[in-house]
């Protein structure tokens, strides 16, 4: 996923929430998800609780985190 793509998902601006990695277009941190799925609870429990996130959104970091993480060395 490029840079652009990445910053329609998500993005940090000191101007928002100190700096704290947020949803693109929203005040909603991304650890918020990442503390849903530690917690057991889904997706859709989650986009619940946040109705300004989009699914398309959490699906996006979740797989450019996947990316990340299993990019070689």
């Amino acid at each position: 996923m490029s840079k652009d793509e990445l910053a329609e998902v998500f993005h940090s601006d000191p101007e928002i929430m100190g700096g704290t990695p947020v949803f693109t277009g929203t005040r909603v941190p991304v650890k918020n998800l990442v503390d849903y799925l530690e917690g057991g609870e889904s997706i859709d429990d989650f986009l619940a609780g946040f109705p300004t996130v989009q699914r398309a959104q959490v699906i996006a970091f979740l797989e450019a985190a996947c990316d990340h993480l299993l990019a070689p060395a």
